[in-house]
C-alpha cells in the first residue's frame, strides 16, 4: 500500500510539474492588411503612383504631340532635316523612357521597403506580444499552409490586429 501511494504521489507530482503550453495562431495576411500604419501608408504610396502616372502620361503627350507635328513638317523638309529630326525625336523618347524607368523603379523601391519594415514591425509586435501574454508559441496562418489547422478558440487574429493598431496610435 505504501508503494503505491508513493508511486501515486510520484506521479502527481510528475504531473503537475508538467507546464500547459499555450499556443495560439494568427492569420499573417490579416494582420498585415488590417495594420494601419500600412493602410495610411497605401494611401500616401498611391498618391505618389498618381502622380507618376500623370507625369508619365504628359510627357507620352507632348511627344505624341512633337512626332504629329514633326510628320506635318516632314513633307516640306529635306530627307537629311528629315532623319536627323526623326533621330533628334528617338532619342528623346528614350530618354524620356529610361528616366521614367528609373522613377518607377525607385518607387518599387521604396514601395517594397517599406511594407518590409511594416512586416518587420508586425512579426516583432507578435513576438512581444507573446512574451507579454505567456504564448509558448503563435503560429502564422497563411495561404502556403503553414497552419492547414487550428481551433477558433486558438485563432487570435483579430485581438493581435486590434493591439497592433492600438499601439501604433500611441507612437
Amino acid at each position: 500500500m505504501k508503494k503505491i501511494l508513493g508511486v501515486l504521489s510520484f506521479v502527481l507530482v510528475l504531473a503537475s510539474c508538467q507546464e500547459q503550453q499555450k499556443i495560439a495562431f494568427v492569420d499573417n495576411s490579416k494582420v498585415v492588411s488590417a495594420f494601419q500604419k500600412k493602410i495610411n501608408f497605401e494611401k500616401l504610396f498611391q498618391v505618389k503612383i498618381n502622380r507618376f502616372n500623370k507625369k508619365a502620361d504628359s510627357l507620352d503627350k507632348a511627344i505624341q504631340m512633337e512626332a504629329q507635328l514633326f510628320q506635318t513638317r516632314s513633307a516640306t523638309m529635306s530627307k537629311k532635316n528629315a532623319d536627323t529630326e526623326y533621330q533628334t525625336l528617338v532619342q528623346k523618347k528614350q530618354f524620356q523612357d529610361y528616366q521614367l524607368g528609373i522613377e518607377e523603379k525607385g518607387l518599387q523601391t521604396e514601395g517594397q521597403t517599406q511594407i518590409d519594415t511594416l512586416i518587420k514591425e508586425v512579426r516583432a509586435f507578435v513576438k512581444g506580444y507573446g512574451k507579454k501574454n505567456g504564448y509558448t508559441y503563435i503560429l502564422g496562418s497563411n495561404d502556403a499552409g503553414s497552419v492547414m489547422y487550428g481551433a477558433e478558440a486558438n485563432d487570435i487574429t483579430a485581438v493581435v490586429i486590434e493591439a497592433l493598431n492600438e499601439e501604433s496610435k500611441e507612437e
